[in-house]
C-alpha cells in the first residue's frame, strides 16, 4: 500500500485521510494549525461556545456513509437533530417568514406568508429543481467529471437547456418567481457558494432543493463534534498527525510527486499527496513544478469567493421567539454584492446579516444565549481589514444594523469577539481569506473547479477549493472521489 501525505486537517483533508487508512494506506497529515477541523473551528469566550464555522449540516448521508464505510456509525457518536424551522427570514418591508424543516410544510406556510400564487411559483420552481438534482446529482457532485464530459452524457438535448450554464440563478427567479422576496431568497443560496447570483449558473438552484428535500441539522453540542468524531476515527485507523507542521512546498520528480517538505527543514516521503491545502496556495506557492501552470493560469482567471465578517456575542438574557437561524434581509441586496464583487470592494454598507443563536445548553450558561453574527464581505486584501479600527467600527455597524431590523442586543453584550476575512486567511490559509476558495461567477468557475487529480502523477486535491465545491458535504464527496482515484490509480 502506498505511503500518502495529506496538507491540512480540514473536513476535507480527515475524510480523505479516513477514507485512504481505511483502504490500508499509511497516512500522515501535516496540519499548520495546532488542531483539526479547518474551517470548522470553535472558541470559547467565558462560559460561551461557539461554532466559528457551519452552522447547518444538509445531507447528513453523506457523512453517514463516510462513517459507516470507515468503521462504525455515525449515529452511535454524535445527535443529529432537525433546525425547526430551517431558518426565520426578516424581509425589509417587515414580513418575516419561518422556513419549515420538512419540504411538505414549506407550500403551506408559504401560501400563508405569501399567498397562494406566490407558493405555487415557488413550489413549481422546486419541482424543477428536483429535475434538475437528478440529472446532475451524480455526475456533477460524486465523480471527477468536468462541464464538457457533463454535456457528453446529457444524452437528450433537453438536460442540456436543463443544465443551461449560460442561464443565472437571478434569471431563474426572475422566470419562476413574481414576489421580489421569494426573488431575494432566491438569491441569498448562491453565497452558499461566495458567490453572486446576478453571475452563478442556474443549475445552482438545486442548493435550495437539497436543503428543503433533506433538511437542516444540527449536532448538539455544536458543530465541531463532527470534527471531533472524524479525527478520533482517523486516530482509531492509525493516521499519524503532525500539527503546527506548516508544508512548505510539494516535492516532485519528473514522475509525479514524493513527498512534502515542512516548515523546520524536513521532508515527509510519499507515493501519493493529497492537498487540502486552498487551490490558489497550492499551484502559486507549494508547487514549483511547470506542470501547475495550467491550473495556476485558470485559478488566476477565476474570481474569488467572497468572505465573512463575524461577530461572536455572549450575551445576557433571552430573545422572544429564539430561533437557530435567522436572516435578515437589507431593501437593496444588490448592493451587497456590488460592495463585494465590484471594482472597488468595500465593507458592506447595508448587509443581509445571519445569526445562528442554537438553543443548546453546551454553548451557553443558564438565561444566556451564544450568537454566531456573519455578514457577508469581501476579501483581506482589496480591502485592509488589519487597518487600526476597520474591524470593531464595522462590528459597531453591523450591531447598529440589527438594531435596526429589531434585534437590538447591544446592551446585553457580556463577551464579544470579531473575525475578519484577515483572520480567515491566517487561520486557514485561505488566499484573502475566501471561504469557498474560488466563487461559481460564471460557467467556468461554477463546473471547473480545480480537479481533484491534478496534472502530476501522485497529487490530488480534496476540500472546498476544488472539485465539486465547499460546505461540508461537498468535502466529504470530494474526499470519496479522491480516495477512488487513488484506488485506480
Amino acid at each position: 500500500m502506498a505511503r500518502v501525505v495529506v496538507i491540512g486537517a480540514g473536513m476535507g483533508g480527515l475524510a480523505a485521510a479516513a477514507r485512504l487508512a481505511a483502504a490500508g494506506h499509511r497516512v500522515t497529515v501535516a496540519e499548520a494549525a495546532s488542531t483539526y477541523g479547518g474551517k470548522l473551528g470553535t472558541t470559547r469566550l467565558g462560559p460561551f461556545t461557539f461554532d466559528t464555522g457551519p452552522s447547518l449540516l444538509t445531507l447528513p448521508q453523506v457523512y453517514r456513509d463516510l462513517f459507516a464505510d470507515t468503521g462504525a456509525p455515525l449515529d452511535e457518536l454524535l445527535e443529529i437533530v432537525p433546525a425547526e424551522p430551517a431558518c426565520h427570514y426578516r424581509f425589509a418591508d417587515g414580513t418575516t417568514f419561518d422556513m419549515p424543516h420538512a419540504m411538505a410544510e414549506v407550500g403551506p406556510e408559504m401560501s400563508r406568508v405569501f399567498g397562494p400564487a406566490a407558493a405555487r411559483q415557488w413550489t413549481n420552481l422546486m419541482t424543477d429543481a428536483a429535475r434538475t438534482w437528478a440529472l446532475v446529482e451524480d455526475p456533477v457532485l460524486r465523480r471527477p467529471l468536468r462541464l464538457p464530459e457533463l454535456l457528453r452524457h446529457s444524452a437528450h438535448p433537453r438536460h442540456l437547456h436543463r443544465i443551461a450554464p449560460w442561464r443565472t440563478l437571478r434569471g431563474l427567479g426572475r422566470k419562476w418567481l413574481t414576489d421580489p422576496r421569494l426573488r431575494m431568497l432566491l438569491d441569498r443560496y448562491a453565497t452558499y457558494s461566495g458567490s453572486d447570483p446576478r453571475r452563478l449558473p442556474a443549475v445552482m438552484s438545486v442548493v435550495p432543493y437539497i436543503e428543503q428535500r433533506f433538511g437542516g441539522w444540527y449536532v448538539r453540542g455544536g458543530l465541531r463534534r463532527l470534527a471531533d468524531a472524524l479525527h478520533t476515527r482517523c486516530t482509531e485507523l492509525g493516521v499519524d498527525f503532525r500539527f503546527d507542521t506548516p508544508v512548505s512546498a510539494v516535492r516532485t520528480t519528473g514522475g509525479g510527486v514524493r513527498g512534502v517538505a515542512v516548515s523546520d527543514g524536513g521532508l515527509l516521503d510519499a507515493d501519493i499527496v493529497v492537498s487540502n491545502a486552498d487551490a490558489t496556495h497550492l499551484y502559486e506557492d507549494l508547487l514549483q513544478d511547470r506542470r501547475a501552470r495550467g491550473p495556476r493560469r485558470a485559478l488566476g482567471a477565476a474570481t474569488p469567493s467572497l468572505s465573512g465578517f463575524v461577530l461572536l456575542l455572549g450575551l445576557r438574557g433571552r430573545t422572544p421567539e429564539p430561533r437557530h437561524h435567522r436572516v435578515l434581509f437589507p431593501a437593496d441586496y444588490d448592493a451587497e454584492f456590488d460592495d463585494i464583487f465590484g471594482d472597488r470592494p468595500r465593507p458592506v454598507a447595508d448587509p443581509a446579516v445571519y445569526v445562528c443563536s442554537p438553543t443548546d445548553p453546551a454553548t451557553a450558561p443558564e438565561g444566556h444565549e451564544a450568537w454566531f453574527v456573519l455578514v457577508n464581505a469581501p476579501r483581506q486584501g482589496p480591502v485592509d481589514w488589519t487597518r487600526a479600527g476597520v474591524a470593531d467600527d464595522y462590528a459597531d455597524h453591523v450591531l447598529a444594523v440589527l438594531a435596526r431590523r429589531g434585534l437590538d442586543v447591544r446592551d446585553r453584550i457580556v463577551h464579544r469577539a470579531v473575525r475578519t476575512p484577515a483572520d480567515w486567511q491566517h487561520d486557514t490559509g485561505a488566499a484573502g481569506g475566501s471561504l469557498y476558495g474560488t466563487s461559481s461567477n460564471g460557467t467556468r468557475a461554477a463546473f471547473l473547479r480545480p480537479a481533484n487529480r491534478s496534472p502530476l502523477p501522485g497529487l490530488y486535491l480534496v476540500g472546498g477549493s476544488a472539485h465539486p465545491g465547499g460546505g461540508l458535504p461537498l468535502v466529504a464527496l470530494s474526499a470519496k472521489i479522491v480516495a477512488g482515484l487513488v484506488g485506480h490509480a
